[in-house]
């Protein structure tokens, strides 16, 4: 059955970061609270000066983005467009979607978060090299790797202590 979620209903809470330029609006996960298992779905309010997230993008989610007040900037791979009510931003998975919004002007940015949800996905960030493995939320930086059978010598001695 359709689920309905009226404008009323959304509560917007402040995101409140360490760094203020990541500070912005949010209201409940809309599709979890509807039912939905498949996709997450947010409505986000970015004051003047706010960035949405840093630059990312994402290794097995698509998202999309549709503007639903006042204008903004969304920066890609090719650099910085214009974004304004009624404009709908798509960005697939891998390195070709990667994204990030803005918000220079005085009226807030509004902006529907659509992104689909599986069962693992990784988020990058080009800028800084980081890595957010988004189901743990443990960060690391790329190119931290280790060979597959490195500190794994002690086999038996884990094995003799369980018997």
């Amino acid at each position: 059955m359709p689920t309905v979620i009226h404008e009323k209903q959304c509560v917007f809470e402040t995101n409140q970061q360490i760094q203020k330029e990541y500070s912005w609006e949010k209201t409940q996960d809309l599709a979890k609270e509807a039912g939905m298992e498949d996709f997450s779905c947010t409505i986000k309010s970015l004051p003047q000066g706010s960035y949405s997230y840093p630059f990312h993008y994402h290794h097995n989610s698509n998202e999309m983005f549709v503007i639903l007040s006042g204008k903004g900037e969304l920066r890609d791979g090719d650099g910085i467009q214009n974004v304004n009510k009624g404009d709908i931003v798509f960005c697939e998975k891998g390195s070709t979607g990667a994204h990030q919004l803005h918000n220079p002007h005085k009226e807030n940015l509004v902006y529907i978060d659509l992104r689909t949800l599986n069962k693992f996905d990784l988020c990058e960030y080009p800028d800084t090299g980081k890595i957010n493995n988004l189901k743990t939320e443990e960060i690391y930086f790329k190119g931290k790797s280790a060979d597959y059978f490195q500190n794994e010598n002690q086999v038996d001695e884990i094995w003799e202590n369980l018997r």
